[in-house]
């Protein structure tokens, strides 16, 4: 009986019965076995023809929906095909194609630089090592992990809002930093599969598990997620704060006898003064 307790059925897709994980890898395993049957296809939602266009495109989603992006992105690359077109571009020119995205001033930058430095440094090819990735305008971890994962079949767990968003939901890490994140589930994930991960997580994020109000009761992961009902991570507790519970817990314990000594006195003391 207390075996099938343990036990569930995976919602609306008919696995077989399987033990819930109990561990942060478990959970990750199987949330990433179980998204993969809700989103076969992975695939990232920013138009692009080339690893320079994803780049761009990538650079410009900061702030912005993909949506938004999409729209932007086409007049961008017929007005500049290429890393050359763009290296010199004007920057007035391109904070105008741009500036429905937010922020294009510096996007804009980002935009000229990247293009520059691939023109100067790599032939006019985006790399596909992360550090030479990191040392080009605009690119942070997630970008060049996006890139790296998408366009150039490399191994890359992008860490957005939403994938910061669900592992902590999901009990996978507690950390907070995207950078942290990424080192925590990297082991957790074959390298091969660590960018549709990261994609799968994205698309579960945007469709069920909102930031605001997660809709917990269409989420396959429910049944084993911890913060099912709340959308919040339960709280952790840090050392200073289990000692300050315990010192808490033992003068509630001492108190009670300590008012009631008191009392006792009290009441002798009153029998023996006359009315």
């Amino acid at each position: 009986m207390r075996t099938a307790w343990r036990q569930f059925r995976c919602k609306g897709i008919g696995s077989p019965v399987v033990a819930r994980p109990r561990t942060p890898q478990g959970r990750a395993r199987e949330t990433h076995r179980r998204l993969k049957d809700e989103f076969p296809v992975a695939r990232c939602e920013l138009d692009h023809n080339s690893p320079f266009q994803l780049l761009a495109a990538t650079i410009l989603s900061a702030q912005c929906t993909d949506a938004r992006v999409n729209m932007v992105t086409p007049h961008l690359f017929a007005r500049y095909p290429t890393p050359e077109a763009l290296a010199g571009a004007s920057l007035t020119d391109v904070e105008e194609i741009i500036r429905s995205t937010g922020f294009y001033s510096n996007k804009a930058r980002s935009l000229v630089g990247m293009a520059q430095r691939l023109v100067e440094a790599f032939d006019s090819e985006v790399p596909g090592a992360m550090e030479d990735l990191l040392t080009v305008p605009g690119v942070g971890r997630k970008t060049a992990n996006v890139v790296r994962s998408v366009a150039l079949g490399l191994p890359g767990l992008p860490v957005d809002t939403h994938v910061l968003r669900l592992s902590r939901r999901l009990g996978i890490t507690t950390e907070t930093d995207p950078v942290k994140v990424e080192y925590v589930l990297n082991p957790m994930i074959p390298p091969a599969e660590r960018g549709e991960f990261s994609l799968r997580l994205i698309l579960h994020g945007r469709r069920t598990c909102f930031a605001r109000k997660p809709n917990c009761g269409a989420c396959v992961l429910a049944d084993f997620c911890p913060s099912v009902g709340s959308g919040e991570p339960p709280p952790t507790m840090t050392d200073a704060q289990r000692g300050a519970r315990s010192s808490a817990s033992s003068r509630r314990t001492v108190e009670p006898s300590a008012l009631s000594t008191s009392r006792k006195r009290t009441a002798k003391s009153s029998r023996g003064v006359p009315s």
